[in-house]
This record gives structure tokens, sequence and C-alpha cells, in this order.
């Protein structure tokens, strides 16, 4: 987005101070002669939420059990500026000795100030899941606190009251909008829940109904690097997102609406009938549940859009803790990241926020239908589309998504500079 994927943007205040912080480490009283006294310092943007507070307790409360005389600070930077500032500090070589990366391309952009942890994670590698997307030539970076991905929800109650079959979402792009005109017609409610105003609609739409479009074969090259993007079907990704809005199947505004978190309102006041959401901690199924109950709650794999696509879920590592190669001491902060990524932790942050972690032991059975279709499809998921992509040419296709809405720009001249970005690294 975030995704990712580019997560949840609540702005939010440090746990333990204000602000952007200082990544300072406190020198040992004199005189103590036991252990060294020791500070690891966090920077994210998910420790001030109160979602996370409990799970940051709890990683905590692990971490201390352990070293008992190492002292943590949670340093929670704003969203919009977090990867600005940490730029800086890697490019000073000062800064935290543990940080929060969104997986795919804005950690793979800064593997190189980062420590490889795959001497530290071994024996987590079979129990968390959504390695792949924090990791670069074969090397692990951070580890994985929660899946993130981009299911379709949909609304069933809307769909009751259209005379459709809420069990039995459509399978084809056909089926979908010839029952997005019957919602329309007996609800008023537009088919897709929109919200391109920071260019990031484009990333859901791409890896929502990705699946859909591309053969399995270009789909595994897609995630390979073997992007061809004079595939008529790589092509159908875009006409079918100037489409839909052509054809009214958005809600109005969709350029002027932002994904986080105006969107999702707009799907879960009943004013669109479906929304490209995600696994996490926001935009999904226990957000929507502040209006429609569990069981209205729907999710469907992406409609069949070209002969021979095989749907399934896309997703990959959400979020996930990295360790700087500047920190004093790297088993140290590796063994804090291992705290971050504790089955109690995970589970804590899974019960509070609803995120899907990325703990694979977690019991999610009494969390509703949503979730459990989610769960159930995660064995058979594959890598989002656009984690693929790297930074630059997201930030690029999401401008141009811009164009394409308006009519600014031809689906042509899009696919033509994405190639080139895409081709350039």
């Amino acid at each position: 987005m975030r995704q990712q994927r580019w997560w949840a943007v609540l702005m939010v205040a440090g746990l333990t101070v204000t602000g952007c912080g200082s990544a300072a480490r406190t020198e040992s009283p004199s005189g103590q002669a036991s252990q060294e006294q020791r500070k690891l310092v966090v920077w994210d943007w998910k420790s001030g939420e109160p979602a996370a507070a409990t799970y940051i307790e709890k990683a905590k409360a692990d971490f201390a059990e352990s070293h008992p005389g190492v002292t943590v600070e949670f340093v929670a930077q704003p969203f919009d500026q977090y990867y600005t500032l940490l730029g800086t500090a890697i490019q000073s070589g000062k800064g935290p000795d543990v940080m929060l990366f969104n997986g795919g391309g804005q950690i793979r952009d800064r593997a190189d100030a980062l420590l490889p942890l795959d001497q530290y994670v071994a024996e987590d590698k079979n129990r968390l899941a959504g390695w792949d997307a924090f990791s670069k030539d074969g090397k692990i970076y951070a580890a994985p606190v929660t899946l993130q991905g981009h299911p379709i929800y949909y609304n069933k109650a809307l769909y009751e009251k259209a005379g459709l079959d809420p069990a039995n979402p459509p399978k084809t792009w056909d089926e979908l909008v010839d029952g997005c005109a019957a919602i329309k017609k007996a609800t008023g409610a537009t088919c897709f829940a929109l919200g391109n105003k920071e260019g990031a609609g484009i990333q859901f739409w791409m890896s929502g109904l990705g699946s859909g479009i591309l053969t399995p074969a270009e789909y595994d090259d897609w995630i390979a690097g073997k992007r061809d993007w004079t595939s008529p079907h790589v092509r159908q990704i875009f006409e079918l997102w100037k489409e839909a809005q052509d054809k009214g199947l958005n809600n109005e505004g969709a350029n002027s609406t932002a994904m986080f978190t105006d969107i999702f309102r707009v799907f879960q006041t009943g004013k669109a009938a479906h929304i490209i959401g995600l696994m996490s901690d926001v935009g999904h199924w226990k957000d929507f549940g502040e209006f429609l109950p569990p069981d209205k709650i729907g999710v469907m794999q992406a409609p069949v859009v070209s002969e021979g696509a095989a749907p399934s879920l896309p997703y990959d590592g959400g979020i996930g803790y990295a360790v700087a190669k500047w920190t004093k001491d790297p088993k140290l902060a590796a063994d804090l990241v291992r705290s971050l990524t504790s089955t109690d932790a995970l589970t804590a942050f899974y019960a509070k926020a609803g995120a899907i972690a990325s703990d694979t032991t977690i019991d999610v059975s009494q969390a509703g239908p949503a979730v459990t279709t989610i769960v159930q499809q995660i064995k058979a998921g594959k890598p989002a589309l656009h984690v693929a992509l790297s930074s630059k040419t997201l930030d690029l296709m999401g401008r141009l998504s811009q164009q394409l809405l308006s009519g600014s720009a031809t689906v042509d001249e899009v696919v033509e500079q994405l190639a080139a970005s895409d081709r350039a690294g």
C-alpha cells in the first residue's frame, strides 16, 4: 500500500516521549557492578496507538524477563513523516536500534542500513508467516508482526436488499457488474468504495483484483521480477481501473477521498457494496464491525476477468521490526525484535486491534466469518502484486492512477511510463 504496502496512518505521540524524541543512549551509573545499564530505542508509528498498548506491554515484559537491566524506549513517529525521518537517520548513521517497516519496497530500498536477522530468527521461521516481504537477496531484514493483504469485503445486507444471495458472491467480473447494478437500483449504493487521494487506491486495485486478471504463470513471473508490461492482461488491470470510474462503479470524488481513513467509512456506512480493504489493524473486518454486524461482512475472491486466471488471496508480511546496522549490541536488539513477534504479544495485537498477525498458531475461530475466510485462504495465497514494485515505481503509479481517473492520461501512456520506471529499478 503497505501497505502495502504504507500501513495505518493515525498520527500518534510517543509511548514514553512526545514527538520525534532522541535516540541517544544513557550511560551506566558509576558503581553499577552487575551489568552495564543499556538502552534500546525503537522507532515506529504504532506504539502510541491505544489498540497497540497491550501488544507493546506484552513485548516489553517478554524482553525484560531475559534482559532485566535494559531500558527500552519506544518513540512513535507520525506516519506521514516516518520514512523521511528514518532516511535522515540512515544518512547520518545514527538513530534507533530497532525500527518498524512496511513490507516490500520500503524496507528493501533501505536494506543496506539494516542488519540481516537470519541467524537470530531461525527458531521463528515456521511459526511466523510473511517473511518474503522483509527479505532481499535471500537475507531476512525484519521479522513480520502482521500479515497484510487485500481481501475484497462486501456488505451482505446490501446484497439481501437487492435480492442477491450473500452466501454466493459473484465469481466473474460480468456477474459483479450485474450485481452492482441491482444493488445501485435497490439501495443507491455504488459498487466500490475507492479512495485515491494519496494515490494508494491503485495499489489495492492491482493486488485485490490482479489474480482474477493475470494467469498463474504471469502472476508468478511478476512476483519473481519477470514483469511483462506489454501483456494484454497487465494492461487490463489499468483498463478496468479506468472503466470502473467511467461507468460510475466508484463513489464520487475518488481522487479527493483519502484512503486512510475516509474511504473505509463509505463502505461501513452502506454507501458502497464492496471495498478492497486490508488485513492488518485498520480498514479491516474489526473496523467495519463498528457499523456492520460480523455476520453481514463478507469476503470474496477476485472475480475472474480473464480466461485461465486463478483467484487467490493477495498477502505478504505487513509490518515488521528490523535492526539498524549501527546498533551497539546486535543480539540484544534482535532479542527485542523476537519479543515483539512473540506469540503472547501478537495474540494481544490480534485481540485488541483485529490485525491478522503473522503467528500462524493464534486461534482466530471466535472472530467471525470474515476472519475465518481470510485465514482459510492464506495457505493458498500469493504475494500481493504491488509489493513487488519499488517504492519509486509505486509513487509514480499513484500519480498516474489519478490522471487515469481524471482523464488526463491514457492507459497506454501509463503502462509505458510504469514499465520504464520498473526497468530502471
